[in-house]
């Protein structure tokens, strides 16, 4: 290991004795000797040396107390002087100088030469090195071992804090992955170390201060990013495998025996309240297949279905919203901007179908996290797959787009106003500033390219379930 002017002190063969009384840097490790008999030798110092010397230039007294000012300054840690040349004694000026300075100085007798002093410490340093890369490169196999026998991140990040004898902390946004303490890792107290995965997964490594880092930690680092590549890979797997399931499931195509048995197989338990956690982003909807979760989420069932994620919990005490808007807060960390649908807590694969569509439903509001609704007729109509209703809708509605198109007209616009007003005349020339026979003449506008007559209740319910269905259909992306 690398040795210190105390033990450089202690080796017989070397014969040195102690000429001052100075002792600040006495145990400081010597990181290389330098023999100089320049006056001035700090531009050529880089801290921590053993400085060498006869002498020879140093024939006065401020010549000598600058001469130790210059290599205190320098950060050496103490001063051989070799006597018997230049000077039979080490200087008083010399030693009163590093007195002061509280710089150690030995004096080096005539029949010990200086490269005697010099190899001494550079075999050490090179024992030291050595010893520090067997450490290193044992530390390596600790950590791949962990990792690799199935111990996985948190024993891979267990067998590293026993390394650094410190608190370890592995964070993913909003999430920890790891941390061994029950203190939240803070800038102030904690060294922070980046995880590159070239993806949207990218983790930080905590390490409580103080440490000692001898190399393993940037080793640690390469680990845990393979290992959340592999994770991503599992995850996308898992989600594609989920998400077939539950489209079967959704579709209601499967009898409720067999998709008992296949929820089953996927982790998700029928019999138990379950509740779907719906996440849509048409910007990002690729991320969703393989982003991480919030921690809480962990234990969950998560799959894409179509292009949404689709988690689903046990839920028997009301957690879902809470679990909602840490989903949220984690994807928009992730940088994933997503609307958040809640279901219902039921049981039975039909309730978990039920669940689905309140969510997709309540994803349609547009907030960040949307809590759910009663579903209303037109939503479960369109769940339904036997029905074409998207299809019957837009054969309503055509031509009056059509209309508004070449002619700039605003009947839809009109039609809308006209059913959310209750068929209030009135009330639609009010809200969009028109005539009273301006909007009388619209709405038979309307009658006459449709077929349907606004005043008519059965005609006004089919074009009211035209509207609120191309609505739905344009949240859904359908």
């Amino acid at each position: 290991m690398a040795i210190s002017l105390a033990a450089l002190l202690g080796v017989n063969s070397l014969k040195l004795s102690k000429a001052g009384v100075a002792e600040t840097t006495w145990h400081q490790d010597i990181n290389w000797v330098a023999v100089t008999e320049l006056e001035d030798p700090q531009r050529f110092l880089n801290g921590g040396e053993l400085i060498l010397t006869t002498g020879l230039r140093l024939k006065s007294a401020p010549e000598q107390r600058r001469f130790v000012r210059q290599v205190q300054r320098a950060g050496a840690v103490g001063i051989g002087f070799g006597v018997g040349l230049s000077h039979d004694a080490v200087p008083p000026a010399l030693l009163a100088e590093a007195n002061r300075w509280g710089l150690p100085v030995v004096e080096v007798p005539y029949e010990t030469p200086f490269i005697a002093i010099t190899k001494l410490v550079a075999d050490a340093q090179s024992a030291d090195h050595y010893s520090k890369l067997e450490r290193l490169i044992a530390g390596h196999q600790i950590l791949a071992r962990a990792l690799l026998t199935g111990g996985g991140l948190a024993e891979l990040l267990k067998q590293l804090g026993s390394m650094l004898r410190t608190d370890i902390a592995l964070t993913q946004f909003t999430a920890q992955l790891y941390n061994s303490s029950t203190a939240t890792p803070a800038a102030d107290s904690w060294s922070s170390f980046p995880i590159p995965t070239g993806r949207r997964d990218a983790c930080t490594l905590w390490v409580r201060q103080p440490f000692e880092d001898t190399g393993i930690v940037g080793y640690a680092q390469n680990l845990i990013s393979v290992e959340l590549n592999n994770m991503v890979k599992q995850r996308q797997a898992q989600r594609a495998l989920c998400g077939q399931v539950l489209e079967d499931v959704i579709h209601g195509a499967l009898e409720t025996s067999e998709a008992q048995r296949r929820l089953a197989g996927v982790g998700i338990n029928s019999t138990r309240k379950n509740v779907v956690l719906l996440a849509v982003s048409p910007a990002h909807h690729k991320a969703l297949g393989s982003t991480s979760v919030p921690r809480a989420l962990e234990g969950a069932v998560a799959a894409v279905v179509g292009k949404d994620l689709v988690v689903v919990i046990n839920d028997d005490g009301g957690a879902a919203p809470a679990l909602a808007r840490q989903l949220s807060d984690h994807l928009a960390e992730a940088g994933i901007h997503a609307t958040i649908g809640i279901g219902g807590a039921y049981t039975k694969p039909n309730g978990l179908r039920w669940s689905y569509f309140e969510a997709r439903d309540a994803a349609g509001h547009g907030l960040p996290v949307n809590e759910p609704e009663r579903l209303s007729l037109t939503s479960l109509l369109l769940a339904s797959e036997d029905v074409p209703l998207a299809d019957m809708a837009h054969e309503s509605l055509n031509p009056l787009r059509a209309f508004d198109a070449a002619h700039g007209a605003e009947l839809m616009t009109t039609l809308e106003s006209y059913l959310t007003n209750n068929g209030s005349v009135a009330a639609v020339a009010e809200q969009l500033t028109l005539h009273r026979n301006t909007v009388r003449y619209r709405l038979a506008q309307i009658t006459e390219l449709t077929g349907y007559d606004p005043s008519v209740t059965p005609d006004r319910v089919q074009l009211w379930l035209a509207l609120a269905v191309a609505r739905l259909s344009a949240r859904q992306g359908k």
